[in-house]
């Protein structure tokens, strides 16, 4: 990134360009760690979106099923977006569809044994993949590297 930097100053000496520093490396970073998530996913037969329908569902720490309306607004998604997803995952035998009881035009979205299973292990080696990934910061510079992340994206 120097050497792209060292360029760029002597074709456009008027532009500053320190920012294509920081965003290229968060670039580079944020592929690095899409195509370690990925290959872990590739493992269980996932993408990432079906990765993300398990794990909603598994974190309800009361195992209640949700609605496919409450997982697309919880995972920031269109309605129908989210019924794709939960048509694979059906087909799959990892999530099911049942009847509100409260609300019989209603559907919830549940895990099966085998969807519950197989989030408990993807979550478990996903994180091992992420470690790797941050193993050569301290935990102190997780924290500030999370926190300037989390006020550069708002």
């Amino acid at each position: 990134m120097a050497s792209i930097q060292a360029q760029w100053r002597i074709a456009r000496p008027d532009l500053d360009c320190r920012p294509m520093a920081v965003i290229g490396q968060l670039w580079r970073s944020s592929q690095a760690a899409m195509r370690a998530v990925e290959a872990n996913l590739k493992r269980y037969d996932l993408d990432m979106a079906g990765f993300d329908v398990l794990l909603t569902l598994r974190r309800q720490t009361d195992e209640r099923a949700l609605t496919p309306g409450e997982l697309a607004r919880d995972m920031m998604m269109s309605p129908p977006a989210m019924t794709n997803r939960i048509d694979r995952l059906v087909a799959r035998k990892l999530v099911e569809r049942h009847a509100d009881p409260n609300d019989r035009r209603a559907l919830r979205v549940r895990l099966t044994p085998e969807g519950r299973a197989l989030a408990d292990t993807a979550v478990e080696t996903h994180l091992a993949v992420e470690e790797d990934l941050l193993s050569g910061l301290s935990q102190k510079d997780r924290d500030q590297l999370a926190a300037l992340l989390a006020r550069l994206g708002g």
